[in-house]
């Protein structure tokens, strides 16, 4: 077990890998035979091209036993899935399209007593796996197994990407103000000055505060691996924020310091620069906290071979951290052989919260930061759309403001879609898109709509066999956090209606590159055939091209569940000036058949004002409500 990032243990295995990156590519083992599976495996050439899905891991599979509890009780303990449970679906992924598979965090989180998450987002250990997640509850085990899930997934062509957190720990400490116990979240110190902050009085393994180990450990005491927090350069109060829960109030840096509720803040851009700080410059360099946890998950991409992170509450660090994290990732990844190492954030905001993030958006022009966010704009947006409770025009006018702010940071040709994870639904949200009252023709609607705009589309694990949350829903995320193997009708059934669709949607992405690379343009819309607009209002239609060289593709979605729309699209008048066949390549309701495209004169309302007749091309479409139709 690794105990130091700095340590001899960890230093082989990084050096090993990067020796093995200059080495060839050795034989392995995967299930009784040998594979040539390169070391390290290679990166994608261009994410867009990777369509995600995103398990829990612990209610995704456990091939071994049934859920702990009914499959679909909301519950915050542990329901037992297992690194093997993924292995086993991998090919029910793969068959379904999926690219990359999104895997939430694997470290080592505190026991039961002490605020052990089954969901993994707190930290007790940064180097070492979570033994719960192995097949008979060892390290030596875990290991091995999360190693061969992740070869197995490379020898069938898909890609890993580990959720990791950077923000903060678990709830390693309790706070102490004259000499009483804080409760552990929401105290009174909140924003304490820096300098004043108040005690913090240790945890040990059972999670219980020990009174000897008050801000630090007596000399000569030896911690236990379940006790304190790991590795060994993390043990030193200095390095946490210490001034209580902030979940929502944005600091003068650009950043919300304070705890994640009872999860510890760790200071990212902790300074040893000033004067005083020699003794941390001298170990760690001039930001140690950043250096540390850099080291940290440099040796699970040499280890496990990680194709690369999602990073969870992004926005809960300062930018330029979380930028020269991603940097350091991305050219220790290099530095392996892996090129196009990917790193995306959960910044739940803004486009221009996200813009100070990621890119060539951020400050560091040139050096990279963040590659992605989750588009939490578009999930707002769409999903209202969809679904009836907001105006279709909310989606044009989010992409038109995404526009204007990109202007002069992205080409012309549509790279946004490299900045953005898109989705519908994930494990923080409290009901899935498809809740029990949805219609299917929605769920399949919207992800249609979802694979065919700009990004890297997101699946949220179980849409694809109609999960709709748990029986006893209350205000909190485990109502979509469904333990998926329990479910009584097979739950990796192949022939689901939903799981045929989706194979559909995204068969289509992955043969057609104008839905991944193509340029966006909002289509107007006419009944009549002359008067062309976009449409607006709640039920309306939206409608879309993507447009690669001389490739258009046209999506357009009716959102009424009421009302057949029948009437002309705009299309390409230069790339159908040959007035070409389109077909429905895709319909929700089972819509076939094929259009020419049709050359007319008429008005198209740019404003609140028409413009002069006009030439112009448009399809004929005759859609029903809730139908999508994908046109090529």
């Amino acid at each position: 077990m690794a105990t130091q990032v700095f340590g001899s243990d960890v230093a082989g295995v990084i050096n090993a890998a990067q020796s093995a990156a200059a080495g060839g590519n050795p034989a392995i083992q995967l299930g009784g035979a040998a594979f040539n599976l390169p070391q390290p495996f290679p990166s994608p050439i261009d994410w867009r091209d990777c369509t995600i899905y995103l398990l829990m891991l612990d209610r995704f599979n456990n091939a071994a036993a049934p859920p702990n509890f009914p499959w679909n009780l909301e519950t915050t303990s542990r329901q037992g899935g297992t690194f093997n449970g993924v292995t086993a679906q991998l090919p029910y992924l793969r068959d379904l399209g999926v690219k990359a598979i999104w895997i939430t965090p694997v470290l080592k989180n505190p026991c039961e007593k002490a605020g052990y998450s089954y969901y993994g987002y707190g930290a007790q250990d940064f180097i070492n796996l979570e033994k719960r997640f192995a097949s008979d509850g060892t390290l030596n085990t875990a290991e091995k197994e999360y190693r061969n899930l992740i070869d197995t997934a490379h020898s069938l062509g898909l890609y890993i990407i580990q959720d990791i957190v950077i923000n903060h720990a678990a709830q390693v400490f309790d706070y102490l103000i004259n000499n009483t116990l804080q409760q552990p979240t929401d105290p009174p110190y909140l924003n304490a000055p820096l300098g004043q902050e108040p005690s913090v009085e240790w945890l040990d393994a059972t999670g219980t505060p020990n009174p000897a180990w008050i801000n630090q450990l007596p000399a000569g005491t030896v911690p236990g691996l379940d006790d304190f927090i790991w590795p060994a350069e993390l043990q030193d109060k200095v390095f946490f924020r210490r001034q209580g829960q902030n979940t929502g109030n944005m600091g003068p840096e650009g950043f919300i310091p304070g705890d994640f509720a009872v999860f510890r803040q760790l200071v990212g851009e902790y300074d040893a620069t000033v004067p005083g700080e020699e003794v941390y410059r001298t170990k760690y360099g001039t930001t140690p906290v950043l250096a540390i946890l850099a080291r940290c998950y440099q040796y699970l991409i040499a280890k496990y071979d990680i194709d690369a992170f999602r990073i969870d509450t992004a926005k809960y660090v300062r930018p330029d951290i979380v930028e020269n994290f991603c940097n350091a990732m991305r050219e220790f990844a290099l530095s392996l052989g892996k090129k196009n190492f990917f790193s995306y954030g959960e910044i739940w905001d803004s486009d221009t919260t996200i813009n100070s993030f990621v890119g060539r958006h951020s400050s560091q022009i040139d050096s990279g930061g963040l590659d992605a966010a989750m588009d939490y704009p578009l999930f707002y947006v769409l999903t209202n759309a969809v679904k009836g409770f907001a105006g279709v025009d909310a989606v044009y006018s989010m992409f038109n403001a995404r526009n204007t702010t990109e202007e002069s940071l992205v080409s012309s040709h549509a790279e946004a879609g490299r900045y953005f994870v898109t989705f519908l639904d994930n494990h923080d949200q409290y009901q899935r898109f498809n809740t029990p009252t949805t219609p299917a023709s929605q769920v399949t609607q919207a992800l249609a709509c979802l694979y065919a705009l700009q990004g890297i589309p997101c699946l949220y694990y179980g849409t694809e066999q109609g999960l709709t949350g748990t029986i006893n829903p209350t205000a909190a995320p485990e109502v979509v956090r469904e333990a998926l193997w329990g479910k009584p009708t097979p739950a990796f059934d192949n022939t689901n209606a939903f799981y045929t669709d989706i194979q559909k949607i995204i068969s289509l992405r992955t043969n057609t590159p104008a839905l991944r690379y193509g340029r966006l343009y909002f289509r107007e819309l006419s009944q009549d055939g002359y008067n062309f607009g976009q449409s607006f209002g709640v039920g309306g239609l939206i409608a879309f091209s993507r447009i690669l060289c001389d490739t258009e593709v046209v999506v357009v979605a009716n959102t009424s569940t009421t009302s057949v729309f029948k009437g002309f699209v705009l299309a390409d008048l230069d790339i159908n000036r040959d007035l070409g066949v389109y077909s429905v390549a895709y319909s929700n309701v089972g819509t076939t058949g094929s259009g020419n495209v049709l050359s007319k004169t008429g008005l198209v309302l740019d404003g609140p004002q028409p413009t002069q007749p006009t030439s112009i091309a448009c399809l004929y479409i005759i859609l029903q409500p809730t139908e999508v139709q994908i046109l090529s």
